[in-house]
């Protein structure tokens, strides 16, 4: 196993630029998820560190060496594809075989390690069938099997579980971690799910047109997220966003006047912050509550019945809309008027820059509790 190094990697294409100078560690055992939305670089980065695309300047060590013009099957380095890419001629055993093959191992070598990975991951019973012969998912395992028999230092995974139904994608991303558990190997994971980045990732990138907005574990970016790029793009529903205006700053932290000029003070520190100020208080749908005693007002458009929970789609006038997660057994419906209470020790500011505003103190921010996840298909 080993550790992987990026420093100030950067890839163009032509006058394209993709890669912009991106600064990375990877320790030896972590498993590392990369998440954006389309065209913001993951796969690119990715096929940089497997050697499929050639870095345009900068460096990349793998176990501490430089591997930049190191051809892919010398940097000790496996690749699971989104599609399965598995010879349709060849038996699964043959296919888990072949790299092994190539690289002139015995035979007992190969029939060792062949079934080793088979045994890991359950498809002992499948050797002698050819791909045709199973269904997606026992595919990907085969795919996967292929990469685990070549003892790699880094596993990297491109998309895996796209082409596999809600089921087998919560099936096959459970035999993921557990292979990351039995093995503690390095891995690096490119997903546009964030379901999987928050259940597999000891620690996510979160990277946007080419460059990183922030690194940190699952909890850490759902709870502090550093600007609101991050903010928006990871949570399901989405994080809420109000426009607001500072009217007051202080020790106890920054009050904001809501649309409805209500008041509310977030803990935040109110370092560099002006009266007048206009920024954006985001809160996650979990921490909008329907109460009598609530500040804003406005009418439910649209109610999403989920079973152990409900979300609502609130507006609140001007266009202006909140999402709210409700218990399952709450009854409410399209047009009934609502009051909506904010709980402020679960607001964030952002400034006109995008950046966040930092909480005062760990006893004052958010509670490290799980983010629900359940709206979104596994």
């Amino acid at each position: 196993m080993a550790d992987l190094v990026l420093k100030n990697v950067r890839k163009s294409f032509g006058r394209a630029h993709v890669i912009h100078g991106v600064d990375l560690d990877i320790k030896d055992g972590e498993f590392i998820v990369f998440v954006g939305p389309s065209g913001c670089g993951k796969s690119t980065l990715l096929r940089l560190i497997a050697g499929l695309e050639d870095i345009s300047s900068g460096d990349l060590f793998i176990g501490g060496e430089r591997v930049n013009d190191l051809a892919p099957a010398k940097r000790g380095i496996a690749m699971v594809f989104q599609s399965y890419a598995l010879y349709p001629h060849m038996s699964v055993y043959a296919n888990m075989a072949f790299g092994l093959e190539l690289a002139k191992s015995s035979k007992a070598d190969i029939d060792s390690k062949v079934r080793e990975a088979a045994r890991m991951l359950q498809i002992e019973n499948l050797l002698d069938r050819k791909p045709r012969q199973l269904s997606g998912g026992q595919r990907q395992r085969v795919a996967i099997g292929r990469a685990i028999v070549r003892d790699p230092k880094v596993f990297l995974f491109d998309e895996p579980l796209s082409n596999l139904d809600a089921a087998l994608r919560v099936q096959t991303r459970i035999e993921i971690a557990k292979l990351h558990n039995d093995t503690g190997a390095t891995m690096i994971y490119v997903t546009h799910d964030q379901v999987e980045a928050m259940t597999l990732a000891d620690r996510i990138v979160v990277l946007n047109a080419g460059r990183i907005e922030q690194v940190g574990t699952p909890l850490e970016l759902y709870h502090r997220p550093a600007n609101l790029f991050v903010a928006g793009f990871l949570g399901s529903p989405q994080m809420n966003f109000i426009e607001c205006v500072v009217s007051h700053v202080g020790a106890e932290g920054v009050q904001v006047q809501l649309p409805n000029a209500s008041m509310l003070t977030a803990p935040v520190s109110s370092q560099g912050v002006r009266v007048g100020e206009t920024v954006t208080l985001g809160i996650r749908p979990d921490h909008v509550k329907v109460s009598p005693q609530g500040s804003l007002t406005g009418r439910i458009e649209l109610v999403e019945e989920l079973g152990e929970n409900h979300l609502l789609y609130v507006d609140f006038g001007k266009g202006r809309h909140l999402t709210v997660r409700e218990p399952g057994d709450a009854h409410h419906q399209a047009g009934q008027e609502v009051a909506l209470s904010l709980a402020p020790e679960f607001c964030h500011l952002f400034r006109e820059t995008g950046e966040a505003l930092p909480f005062l103190s760990e006893s004052k921010a958010p509670a490290p509790s799980s983010p629900d996840m359940s709206s979104r298909a596994a």
